[in-house]
């Protein structure tokens, strides 16, 4: 079980400290015979929500088995599908350990980091959106203020602060998964490789 653990996504250790939390819950929960599942919530729409589309498509090549990635630009995963996708895991996985991703509101002093904890996520909570906890595992990036017109903070949100998140949280991911299940030499893939692909598919419309 993991507390809650506040990290700065620019500090140099953030991704390391990132990958040694997540990996001793992968491999708790692989000892178990869980599948893995970083599902990662948000929409390409809103700067300030793409985080968990951002951390998708940095991991999507990450091939494993037993690890699934769902969630990416081309096919995110937000409020108007999120109960769907819940539907589908429910009904082709037995027990998965789910990670959720996503982005969050915050003080201004937290701006910019990295939250994980052992309790699910509400996904849509700032916009009052009525959609159901997720995740045994949540990551968290802290995006913007909370306060009033939380809409449209969303979409005025600096998109290197999002890119900075997902960086950070998808290096620790990555490097979580190698750890614990291994290196696959012709699905070895850096994150980081397609940042200038990513920046190109974000709508900022």
């Amino acid at each position: 079980m993991v507390s809650k653990i506040e990290l700065d996504s620019i500090a140099n250790d953030c991704s390391y400290n990132i990958r040694e939390v997540i990996s001793k819950e992968i491999l708790n929960a692989l000892k178990c015979n869980r599948d893995i599942i970083v599902l990662c919530i948000g929409t390409d729409r809103s700067t300030g929500d793409s985080l968990g589309p951002l951390v998708g498509e940095k991991l999507k090549f990450l091939k494993r088995d037993r690890i699934h990635i769902m969630g990416d630009l081309d096919n995110p995963i937000h409020a108007k599908n999120l109960k769907e996708n819940l539907n589908f895991i429910s009904e082709n996985f037995s027990f998965p350990f789910i990670i959720a991703v996503d982005a969050c509101l915050g003080s201004i002093h937290s701006v910019g980091n990295v939250i994980i904890q052992s309790k699910p996520i509400t996904p849509g909570s700032a916009l009052n959106k009525d959609l159901p906890p997720v995740g045994d595992l949540s990551i968290t990036g802290v995006v913007n203020i909370s306060g009033s017109l939380e809409f449209m903070v969303l979409q005025n949100t600096r998109l290197s602060v999002v890119m900075k998140l997902a960086t950070a949280i998808s290096n620790g991911i990555y490097h979580s998964i190698i750890k614990t299940v291994g290196s696959n030499h012709k699905t070895h893939v850096n994150p980081n490789n397609a940042v200038k692909e990513l920046l190109s598919k974000i709508d900022l419309q």
